[in-house]
């Protein structure tokens, strides 16, 4: 179990990199970017930062290829607003976990539709 203080670092740079992320990147261009987790290594030097995109494939395609790009701006403009001993590298992942929610919800929908009962 992480120790207390990872846990409110994650949430503190989860926060962080997602202004960070809202003000770098616009979303007609972009799409929507969401971080929705952070997870930091124990000795803090590097974080996985999970990210949603919504949007078109071409601005998904688009924002992925930026969030690479712009790895180290991101880090170092998190750096500036949190202060810690080490800045953890960020390692970006797309987290498609809301998308396939969605998925499974639609069809839960369409499985209950089409096993209603009709008029008798």
């Amino acid at each position: 179990m992480p120790s207390y203080r990872i846990e409110r670092i994650r949430e503190l740079l989860k926060r962080e990199i997602g202004t960070v992320i809202r003000r770098e990147f616009p979303v007609e261009e972009a799409g929507l970017v969401s971080v929705n987790d952070v997870e930091v290594s124990g000795d803090l030097r590097h974080a996985t930062v999970y990210v949603s995109i919504l949007g078109s494939a071409e601005q998904q395609k688009r924002s992925v290829q930026r969030l690479q790009e712009q790895r180290w701006r991101i880090q170092d403009l998190v750096a500036r607003s949190v202060i810690l001993k080490y800045v953890p590298v960020l390692r970006f992942v797309v987290d498609d976990s809301i998308a396939r929610g969605n998925r499974v919800l639609q069809i839960l929908a369409e499985l209950e539709q089409g096993s209603a009962p009709g008029p008798q």
